[in-house]
């Protein structure tokens, strides 16, 4: 899925360069189970959160919660979480949901998300989601995901059922469900640490 045409106009150039770094590659698997790309490594080593945004920082939550987003996206786990776990907003707990997800501590990633209940990406995320997901054949766990709204628990639910079987074709659409939270979410965090 080629995520090169997020809404991003606040997000600086380095940012759109880490955006489309990799792109066809980046943030594909459901499960991390190994290092993350070295190109995006030694980019990200050099930035903090500030340097994400054109211009003053509003959030800087907001911004941290971006830099936690692109360690994510390009498969480094660890630092990813030692950004998120700071973060005491509800965008913080879904980036640490989502990286205990990607590692497979899929409890831990339900509990966080909890934490995060209600954030205001939920609203567009769902309706994303739900383009995405109508073409499916009818599946109480797929329908689960978007029934009521955004249901990220049963996300995590689904990425633990099919994550070892990419030729189940809900892993597709579990791996195309994960690109639409990341860009809901980031697209969110974008506006919020700009104030835009």
């Amino acid at each position: 899925m080629d995520d090169t045409h997020i809404r991003t106009d606040p997000l600086s150039a380095i940012g759109r360069q880490l955006l489309k770094l990799d792109a066809e590659k980046a943030y594909t698997k459901l499960l991390v189970d190994g290092p993350g790309n070295e190109l995006a490594r030694t980019s990200l080593e050099s930035l903090s959160s500030r340097d994400l945004i054109d211009g003053p920082v509003e959030d800087s939550d907001e911004a941290d919660a971006l830099l936690s987003a692109l360690w994510l996206r390009h498969d480094w786990l660890e630092q990813s979480h030692k950004i998120s776990q700071r973060i005491e907003t509800p965008a913080g707990a879904m980036w640490h949901a989502i990286m205990h997800r990607r590692e497979g501590d899929f409890s831990n990633s339900k509990y966080w998300y909890r934490q995060a209940n209600g954030h205001a990406a939920s609203l567009p995320l769902s309706a994303r989601a739900n383009e995405v997901i109508n073409p499916f054949p009818a599946d109480k766990t797929i329908f689960r995901i978007t029934a009521g709204g955004w249901n990220p628990s049963a996300l995590v639910d689904l990425v633990e059922q099919v994550h070892n079987r990419p030729d189940d074709p809900r892993h597709r659409l579990a791996v195309a469900l994960q690109h639409i939270e990341w860009q809901t979410l980031f697209e969110h965090c974008t506006r919020s640490a700009s104030g835009k």
